[in-house]
């Protein structure tokens, strides 16, 4: 499975020019399927990759009380550094803020976590494990619920703090994330956030798994239209950063 981990996630690498020669990438590692299995493609990359680059990983220990010590030896397995940063994001978001919808404003502090972790380890590019079930839920929630077209890039240049954001697995299945982690025995993280099960991702995932019933292809045709429609995605041909 490996093989074809590394072929979906090349693919992804080459159309947008996600890596470069001498990048040093900070992988965002939550303890996740998802984060661990893109950790695990950029540390097999490196092997044969016709740029040279490094691979670092960050973890964001959010207050959870979460026990990181098997990621911190799959880590090392790897041969992938691992730097763990204590922060208070579940304090400030479900103790003080009480937040009722607590999705965006914990990605937005988890986010600058780890630009700000990246720039401390001399980190030029940060990867997450956004795969394909990610890409067109997000679509469809900004069409549902924000009234526009729009979804994250392969590639974003963050201006403010000069970082560029990866995403290599933008065409890899979440059922191939899960498969491959259960059969590759990944230290998966167990969750303990308040909010799982119950939020406007889980609703629109529940929608794309009704409608695949009838549009088996569903996926694919919405991100064909993100390909063509979105000029964050391709302009000409070419990734924009």
């Amino acid at each position: 499975m490996i093989q074809k981990l590394l072929s979906i996630t090349r693919k992804a690498v080459d159309e947008y020019k996600l890596i470069e020669e001498g990048d040093r990438i900070a992988v965002g590692v939550s303890g996740g399927k998802d984060s661990l299995c893109v950790l695990t493609a950029l540390a097999a990359l490196r092997r044969f990759y016709p740029a040279s680059y490094d691979v670092q990983a960050v973890t964001i220990d959010m207050g959870f009380g979460l026990d990181f010590r098997p990621v911190a030896a799959y880590c090392d397995e790897l041969g992938v550094p691992l730097q763990i940063v204590p922060t208070q994001i579940k304090e400030v978001v479900f103790d003080i803020r009480k937040e009722e919808n607590p999705c965006s404003l914990c990605a937005k502090l988890r986010r600058g976590a780890v630009n700000n972790a990246a720039l401390d380890l001399g980190c030029n590019k940060v990867a997450y494990g956004h795969h394909l079930d990610d890409a067109v839920e997000t679509f469809l929630m900004c069409l549902f619920y924000e009234g526009r077209l729009g979804c994250f890039s392969p590639k974003t240049f963050l201006d403010r703090s000069g970082v560029t954001v990866i995403r290599p697995m933008i065409y890899v299945d979440e059922w191939f994330c899960e498969k491959f982690a259960r059969e590759q025995r990944l230290p998966v993280v167990d969750k303990k956030c308040p909010a799982d099960g119950n939020t406007k991702r889980e609703e629109t995932k529940q929608l794309v798994e009704l409608l695949r019933g009838k549009f088996p292809d569903l996926k694919d045709r919405i991100l064909g239209a993100m390909q063509r429609g979105l000029k964050d995605w391709k302009i000409e041909g070419e990734s924009v950063q």
